[in-house]
């Protein structure tokens, strides 16, 4: 393991972490911790119905923790990568957090009271102290503003690039996608280059082909390209200056040594 990994890995790891303790609410309201496999025996067993079903049986229970659960790994996963990449941003440019975030506020009238919304990251070229750094991120924002076809008067009037960070995005979520949208607009109008970055491979290509019909540059998970313009980890390595790719591949063991331990954890009912 590289000096460096240790904690970038805690930052990634962290949030996994809590997946392997979830347990499911069986619908008993959001302040609910979640119910031990006892509990949820005896809910299942005091409803007739379910109880002549035979759907108190504890592999009933497994069944559910493994659903949410699985669905609480890509999103902690997630969270977890955000995290790593504003460490990155900062590491790289030698910036404070502060540095590194971005949020705007909005509302859809006066009698609305305004949202504060965040997105993932933040680099502004001012921000740049390096000149060849500075130079490296210019010019690569220049190029995939261009293949969007932005107007070159918004391409010169750019000050830095805004990120959201996923782990994959393959939900057809429609207002998950309009927020998105939004989100760029409001990039634009603050004259912030809008940039999805997706660590995996995963994304829909309907999904894919709109966000850079409206304005998005998307980066995604692929390894067979060395071009930052699309590439996650060819973005990494040559833009930010952090080998990514190498970085999940020399601790790929204890990625997926913590992942296995959560899944075992999450497959397996409590004893009753």
């Amino acid at each position: 393991m590289d000096s460096g990994d240790t904690k970038y890995l805690d930052l990634i790891l962290g949030p996994v972490r809590v997946c392997g303790q979830y347990k499911p609410k069986f619908g008993q309201g959001p302040k609910n911790s979640g119910l031990s496999l006892e509990q949820f025996q005896k809910l299942y067993k005091d409803d007739l119905f379910y109880h002549w079903f035979g759907l108190d049986n504890p592999m009933m229970y497994a069944a559910h923790k493994a659903a949410g659960g699985m669905t609480s790994i890509y999103r902690q996963i997630g969270i977890g990568c955000e995290k790593l990449f504003r460490k990155i941003l900062m590491d790289s440019f030698c910036l404070n957090e502060n540095d590194v975030i971005w949020s705007y506020d909005t509302s859809t009238s006066r009698n609305i009271k305004a949202r504060t919304l965040h997105l993932d990251g933040l680099l502004l070229l001012e921000k740049i102290s390096d000149e060849n750094k500075r130079k490296i991120f210019f010019n690569w924002m220049k190029n995939v503003s261009t293949e969007l076809e932005v107007n070159n008067n918004i391409i010169s009037a750019l000050t830095g690039t805004v990120f959201e960070v996923r782990q994959g995005y393959k939900t057809k979520d429609s207002k998950r996608q309009n927020a998105d949208i939004a989100n760029a607009g409001a990039a634009y109008r603050k004259a912030l280059l809008p940039c999805a970055v997706i660590l995996s491979a995963q994304i829909d290509t309907d999904i894919l082909h709109r966000y850079r019909t409206e304005g998005w540059v998307v980066l995604t998970g692929i390894e067979n390209t060395g071009d930052p313009n699309v590439s996650t980890y060819a973005f990494m390595k040559h833009v930010l200056g952090y080998d990514l790719a190498a970085f999940f591949q020399r601790n790929s063991m204890a990625l997926r040594a913590e992942i296995d331990s959560v899944l075992k954890a999450l497959l397996a009912p409590e004893a009753p």
